[in-house]
């Protein structure tokens, strides 16, 4: 890999929020190094694309991650039960991945401080402590679900479980212990570039790309195993492992961790552009792979795991078809482990002022890597006990991670209208239209998710009913926010933000910002979404437990 540096001078720059020192200094990226000092306008295209190099690597790295071990289930599942007919969800995403990454890694430039601290210093202890609670649990059991996927591809390459496990633990916790931010990213993106290995695959299954364009500008609810109310859970699944709580945790703390500030966030937006081209024609190459390996087959409809999906595309494309496919699961699995073991870490040095960097050795930051490696070596050893529920592990993760999004992005939301923390950056009328949007699917999916686990046998029409009275309450809830609105007479866009000088703005040291003040609107609806996520959180959980012992 190339290095390409780029050097001027200029003042230092002003105080900031930013809490640890080791998150200032050089950009020492993967692909290049750009000088603390620098801010040279970058004319010509040689320039810029030089820039791009030494800044790519926060948007790729959560994106390709993305497409981790349960994304591979989720995706799988949708072609093999189903063909290309859900492949329409991919492009409805797009938008939804853009937006919620583009707040983040704004929120984590301009102000120098992580996700889960922002939400602890803006919404104080109580909202801060569920937070990282629900975050620290949901990224465990997703780490359990990337060793599934280690042992499945390990399986079927004829490689022996234990060790493969051990190995890869190994490789996880070493990549990390380096006490180099470059080392790392170069191994995370050596790692992202393997995930290209199912751009060969396609060509050897060789789905027809007529249907699948036309699939993917088409929604269409096919018909297929258990029902219109399968389908409707199945595209929960989809979005719930493509727009996952951790990824916002990790840009953001990973923007700040590579040093990135507003003056490059024009490459760090194409830097996460790159990042969804790939995560969603992979996620298509798989489904389109699985839809053409099983159609006509008597496993077409019948879904098991990521395994019997090798097996299905090495019978149908031969045998190099099922090791590429194979490859790759193991290379998602690693790459999903590296982000969301590192998502935690950083979560948990926020909260507790642990010294939290890549930058730094393990002697200069031992809190940090004993919650990474203790992540890592943890969900290794659930995957080697005997007997563990593995399956029902990985359906957990799927249904939590579903349930529990809304609060996520309710906190990015209010974090990108708050003018303390994001001055000039934050969000216009436009960008918090789209996100309330967003926000409220994603309560009528968790609500959905949440009665469809309770209630295995819920029909389409009763799925159909929920969503009807999740989009009445939006209604209402629209229509009493625009009272309120002509009762005080504020303007429809809000006031007015001043974008100037915004490259050079950064949020001021956490101790100067005025406290937030929420209106009762808004700790009403906090406190009625946290009380629905706890209690959906809790039923599933029991509900999962009483299956666990059933079996």
């Amino acid at each position: 890999m190339t290095e390409t540096t780029v050097r001027t001078t200029a003042p230092a720059p002003p105080s900031t929020a930013v809490l640890d020192d080791a998150h200032t200094g050089d950009i020492r990226g993967a692909l290049g190094t750009i000088r603390h000092d620098d801010t040279a306008p970058r004319r010509g295209l040689p320039a810029k694309l030089k820039t791009l190099l030494a800044i790519a690597g926060p948007g790729l790295i959560v994106m390709v991650g993305d497409n981790d071990a349960g994304a591979f289930t989720t995706y799988g599942q949708a072609g093999q039960n189903y063909g290309t007919h859900l492949l329409w969800t991919l492009l409805l995403l797009v938008p939804v991945l853009y937006v919620n990454q583009e707040m983040v890694l704004r929120l984590g430039a301009v102000t120098g401080v992580g996700h889960a601290r922002l939400i602890l210093e803006r919404f104080g202890k109580f909202w801060g402590a569920f937070s990282v609670i629900d975050l620290f649990l949901l990224n465990a059991l997703t780490l359990v679900t990337e060793f599934i996927g280690i042992t499945l591809a390990a399986g079927y390459l004829g490689l022996p479980k234990v060790g493969a496990v051990l190995l890869a633990a190994a490789v996880i916790i070493a990549s990390a212990f380096t006490g180099s931010f470059r080392r790392f990213e170069r191994i995370a993106i050596a790692l992202c570039a393997a995930s290209l290995l199912l751009v060969p695959l396609y060509f050897l299954v060789h789905p027809s790309t007529g249907q699948m364009a036309h699939d993917f500008v088409v929604p269409h609810l096919p018909d297929g195993p258990g029902g219109p109310s399968a389908v409707l859970l199945l595209i929960i699944g989809i979005v719930g492992t493509t727009v996952a709580p951790w990824q916002l945790f990790f840009q953001q703390s990973y923007v700040i961790d590579k040093r990135i500030t507003p003056r490059f966030m024009g490459y760090e937006k194409a830097d996460l552009w790159i990042g969804i081209a790939i995560v969603v024609l992979g996620a298509a190459a798989l489904m389109g792979c699985t839809a053409a390996a099983f159609a006509g087959t008597a496993g077409a409809g019948a879904f098991t795991d990521t395994a019997g999906i090798a097996h299905g595309l090495a019978a149908h494309a031969g045998k190099l078809a099922g090791v590429l496919f194979a490859i790759a699961l193991l290379d998602a699995s690693i790459i999903g482990a590296f982000a969301v073991s590192l998502s935690t870490a950083y979560a948990i040095g926020d909260v507790f002022g642990i010294r939290h960097s890549l930058h730094r050795g393990v002697g200069g930051a031992k809190g940090f890597y004993a919650v990474y490696a203790g992540l890592v070596a943890a969900a290794a050893t659930i995957v080697l006990l005997p007997g563990a529920p593995l399956g029902l592990l990985t359906e957990g993760v799927q249904t939590l991670a579903g349930v529990l999004l809304p609060s996520a992005s309710v906190f990015l939301l209010l974090l990108c209208n708050d003018r303390a923390v994001l001055g000039p950056w934050v969000n216009g009328p436009r960008t918090n239209a789209f996100t309330a949007a967003v926000v409220g699917v994603l309560v009528t999916l968790s609500v959905i998710l949440t009665a469809a686990v309770l209630f295995p046998d819920i029909d389409a029409g009763s799925i159909l009913t929920l969503m009807a009275g999740c989009g009445a309450a939006g209604v209402l809830a629209l229509g009493y926010a625009e009272l309120r609105r002509r009762r005080k007479g504020w303007a429809r866009g809000g006031r007015p933000v001043d974008r100037t000088g915004r490259d050079d703005w950064r949020m001021p040291p956490l101790e100067r910002l005025p406290r937030p003040v929420l209106s009762t609107g808004h700790k009403i609806g906090l406190t009625a979404l946290r009380t629905y996520l706890l209690l959906a959180m809790v039923l599933v959980v029991v509900k999962l437990v009483e299956v666990a012992l059933a079996q």
